[in-house]
C-alpha cells in the first residue's frame, strides 16, 4: 500500500557551535517553523527550500521540497505543480497558526541545483527553482533574495529571528565530503514523491474572513 506524502515538521533540534546557538536540521521532506532564536538548518541539491517570515512578528519557517518526476502532458504537469503546492501551503499554514500573518510573509529562496547524475536532462533543479518563484509571484509574497539553480549543492541556515539567510555553496572539498549522502537522500525522497498520493488538499487560513 503506497503511504500517502505528508510534509512533515522537523524533530531534529540540536546546538550548532558555529553558530552558538540551538538549530533545527531538516531533510527532505520536511519543514520548521518557529517564534524562538534559533537557525533552521538544510543542505540543497536539485531540491529547494523557501525561508518565509512574518518581519512584524518575527515567525519564520523554511521547507525543503521537490517536484516530483511527470511524464510529458499539461495534466501530469499540473499534477506536478499540486505536490510544490501542498508543500508551500502546508509551511505558510503552519507560520499562521503560531501568529504570522499571511499578507506580511517575505521571502528568501534558495537551491534547485543540478547536481544529480542524468538529471541535466530532466531539469529537474530548473523545475523546482521555477515552481517556487512562480507559486511566490502568484501568491504575491515578496521575494527579498534568491540563489538558486547552478551546478553546486549548498548549505543554507536562516534564522527566522532576524531573517538572516547564510548560504555556503558547497564546492570542490566542501561537495565531495558529502556528495554522495546528499545524492541518496535526494534520490530516495525523487522515489518516494514519485509514487506517494498527497496527504489530503490543505486550505490557506485567512485572518480577514469572517
Amino acid at each position: 500500500m503506497t503511504r500517502p506524502l505528508m510534509q512533515a515538521p522537523s524533530t531534529k533540534v540540536y546546538f550548532e557551535p558555529a553558530f552558538q546557538s540551538r538549530a533545527a536540521r531538516i531533510l527532505p521532506g520536511e519543514y520548521h517553523v518557529t517564534r524562538d532564536d534559533l537557525a533552521i538548518v538544510t543542505v540543497l541539491g536539485s531540491c529547494v527550500a523557501a525561508c518565509l517570515r512574518d518581519p512584524d512578528s518575527a515567525i519564520g519557517g523554511m521547507n525543503h521540497f521537490l517536484l516530483p518526476d511527470v511524464a510529458h502532458g499539461q495534466d501530469a504537469e499540473g499534477a506536478s505543480a499540486r505536490y510544490g503546492t501542498y508543500a508551500m501551503e502546508v509551511l505558510i499554514n503552519r507560520l499562521i497558526q503560531l501568529g504570522a500573518r499571511r499578507d506580511r510573509l517575505q521571502a528568501k529562496v534558495f537551491g534547485g541545483a543540478h547536481v544529480l547524475p542524468g538529471m541535466h536532462r530532466l531539469n529537474v533543479g530548473q523545475r523546482n527553482a521555477r515552481f517556487v518563484l512562480d507559486f511566490l509571484r502568484t501568491e504575491r509574497i515578496a521575494v527579498l533574495a534568491s540563489d538558486l539553480e547552478d551546478d553546486c549543492a549548498r548549505k543554507v541556515a536562516y534564522f527566522p529571528r532576524t531573517g538572516i539567510a547564510r548560504v555556503k555553496r558547497l564546492v570542490d572539498a566542501d561537495a565531495g565530503r558529502g556528495a554522495g549522502a546528499l545524492a541518496r537522500r535526494e534520490q530516495r525522497y525523487r522515489a518516494e514523491v514519485a509514487i506517494a498520493p498527497l496527504a489530503g488538499e490543505v486550505e490557506l487560513f485567512d485572518q480577514d474572513a469572517p
